[in-house]
């Protein structure tokens, strides 16, 4: 069903309100979804929050590899609590209406945790690099406040993309169409909706995609080289399986990640459909998030050992 969008200008004639076009017209597909997406939502969230404080109540786990891995299960929870709500709305209300405030406030904290994802991932291979590769400087260059610091210098860098984005997005005139073919207010399908030319709104989305995923990218490919190198000139089988087991959960971490996004981002115009786009979605929003604390937790003997602590812990409690 069409949304007439002459109901939602002012006399600007620019749209002040959106609506999410319905997933199906067959209830039992949205219902479904509704419910694969809600397991998986409620899944990511009990796993992150789970991994986030058994690192933050383990004093042994009080190691920037872990202060890292602490950080991305917070990120992941912002990240999908910044979308998931609205698209299970969306799935089972007829009232699929977000106002243009809405609309942006829902694509800053987007761009904000996702671009954060990908400065945090590189952080992690920087890590991991000086573990392996400089062990008797680790400590010092690897302090916590090096840490903290280099989490504020991300957060700070991501705000002023997020808001850079939004801000240039929304300055625009929507006239409508005002029925975004997406599952949440992403960058490109918003784009679409906007009056006139939007090329260099969309040569500056790619730009941004360029510096915020390829260069963070291209700064884990280049730590792992070195680590490789290192890795296959150690005289114990033991240290090398040691080592390849740390950086491998990280590594399949990075390839789903990265991979959805670049492919989302990165990929030419004329090749996006809606239906590939919402499927790409679906995955980096909900079902990485909800992967990677299991990654992390079947991967690593330490994680699984806080949270057998922590759990044990509320079990008594109770």
């Amino acid at each position: 069903m069409s949304i007439n969008c002459s109901l939602w200008q002012d006399n600007s004639m620019s749209v002040k309100h959106f609506a999410f076009v319905k997933f199906s017209e067959v209830t039992e597909q949205c219902f479904l979804l509704f419910t694969l997406i809600l397991l998986m939502f409620l899944a990511s969230l009990t796993g992150n929050a789970l991994i986030a404080l058994a690192i933050w109540t383990n004093p042994v786990l009080h190691t920037p590899m872990y202060f890292f891995l602490a950080n991305l299960s917070l990120l992941e929870i912002g990240y999908t609590c910044s979308t998931v709500p609205k698209m299970l709305q969306n799935l089972v209300n007829e009232a699929r209406g977000i106002s243009r405030e809405g609309c942006a406030t829902q694509m800053f904290f987007f761009t904000l945790f996702g671009v954060s994802e990908c400065y945090l991932l590189a952080a992690m291979a920087f890590d991991r690099y000086m573990a392996i590769c400089s062990p008797l400087h680790y400590a010092t260059r690897m302090s916590r406040g090096v840490c903290v610091h280099l989490a504020m210098v991300s957060w700070g860098v991501v705000c002023i993309v997020g808001l850079s984005q939004t801000t240039y997005i929304f300055s625009l005139d929507f006239c409508g169409p005002c029925e975004i073919d997406h599952l949440f207010c992403d960058l490109l399908p918003i784009l679409a909706l906007a009056c006139g030319d939007t090329s260099h709104n969309e040569a500056a989305v790619f730009v941004v995609a360029i510096l915020c995923i390829s260069s963070p990218f291209l700064l884990i490919i280049a730590s792992y080289g070195r680590i490789l190198a290192a890795v296959l000139i150690m005289p114990s089988p033991e240290g090398r399986r040691k080592a390849f087991s740390t950086c491998s959960s990280h590594l399949l971490v990075v390839t789903l990640f990265y991979g959805s996004g670049s492919v989302t981002y990165l990929r030419p115009k004329a090749s996006h459909s809606p239906g590939v786009d919402k499927l790409l979605a679906l995955f980096y929003t909900v079902v990485t998030s909800m992967l990677n604390p299991i990654i992390y937790s079947l991967r690593n003997k330490e994680v699984k050992t806080a949270l057998r602590r922590t759990l044990g812990k509320k079990s008594n409690l109770i």
